[in-house]
C-alpha cells in the first residue's frame, strides 16, 4: 500500500513529490488536465493482465480498450502457464506476453518475486486478474497493493474459495452474484470494489448458474476497471471509493 497512509489512487504513483523516472528518462508520464497521466498522445490508464485459462474476461477488457474513451490499455498478459488461449488472444491482438511456471522457481517466494518483476517492467497502473488461478505474495503485494484486482463468482464475503458458485447452489440461496475487489494477503478477503447480483432459478444447475454468472461478472470487470482508471479510487480500510 501506500507509504504513510491507509488509502491509494493509481494516480498517486505520478503525483509532484511521489514520481518515479521513466525508462525513457522521464519523470512519470506527462499530466493533463483532470488528473489522468497522458500515454502515448492518448489518455490511457496501462493495464496488465494475469491469465490461466481462456482469457474471457481478458477479450472483454481487449474489446472495451478499443474505445479510447474507456481510458486504458493492455499493455502486456501474464501467464502461470503456456499454450492457453489467454495468451493466444493476447498474441493476436499484438499484445506482450509472458510465462512464469511456478515450477521452474526453487522456492515460491522466488516465483513471486519475478512475477512482480515481470509485471513492473510495463509500468501498470492497475493490475488484473482475470482468472490467474495462483495466489500471490508478499512480494508482490508489496508493490501492487492497492492496485491488483480479481474477480470472484459469488457476493463476497459469502461463499469465498474455488467453487463459489457451486456452494452458493447447494447452500440454496435465491440470489448470488459477483465481486469484484481489491487482493490482499487472504484468500478472497480484500475490500470489495463492486458487486452484482444474479438471481437464481429453481431448476438451475452449477453449469448454468456459473454461465450466468460469468456474464454478469465480465460486464462489472469492464465498468469497474473502465471506472477506476477514468475517475480514480482509493482504500480506506476496508472501504473503497471509486470517483471523487
Amino acid at each position: 500500500m501506500c507509504p504513510g497512509r491507509d488509502w491509494c489512487s493509481w494516480r498517486d504513483w505520478s503525483v509532484p513529490g511521489g514520481c518515479t523516472q521513466g525508462r525513457d528518462g522521464s519523470h512519470g508520464p506527462r499530466r493533463v488536465a483532470g488528473g489522468l497521466p497522458r500515454y502515448g498522445g492518448r489518455m490511457s490508464a496501462r493495464l496488465v493482465v494475469l491469465v490461466s485459462g481462456a482469457g474471457t474476461n481478458l477479450q472483454a477488457l481487449l474489446d472495451a480498450c478499443a474505445d479510447e474513451a474507456y481510458g486504458a490499455a493492455v499493455v502486456a498478459v501474464g501467464a502461470d502457464r503456456p499454450g492457453i488461449e489467454g495468451l493466444a488472444r493476447a498474441q493476436r491482438a499484438g499484445i506482450p506476453t509472458f510465462v512464469l511456471r511456478v515450477a521452474d522457481y526453487p522456492l515460491r517466494a522466488d516465483w513471486d518475486r519475478a512475477l512482480a518483476d515481470a509485471c513492473d517492467g510495463f509500468s501498470p497502473d492497475l493490475v488484473v486478474s482475470a482468472g490467474f488461478m495462483k495466489l500471490v505474495g508478499p512480494d508482490f503485494l508489496a508493490r501492487f497493493g492497492g492496485r491488483f484486482i480479481n474477480t470472484h463468482p459469488a457476493l463476497l464475503p459469502a461463499f469465498a474459495g474455488m467453487h463459489g458458485v457451486r456452494d452458493a447452489l447447494e447452500y440454496g440461496v435465491k440470489i448470488t452474484g459477483c465481486t469484484v475487489f481489491i487482493v490482499d494477503s487472504g484468500t478472497d478477503t480484500g475490500p470489495v470494489i463492486a458487486q452484482a447480483a444474479v438471481p437464481v432459478s429453481d431448476d438451475d444447475d452449477v453449469a448454468a448458474l456459473h454461465e450466468r454468472v460469468k456474464v454478469s461478472e465480465r460486464a462489472l470487470l469492464v465498468e469497474t476497471v473502465g471506472r477506476m482508471v477514468r475517475e480514480g479510487w482509493s482504500v480506506h480500510g476496508r472501504k473503497v471509493k471509486v470517483g471523487h
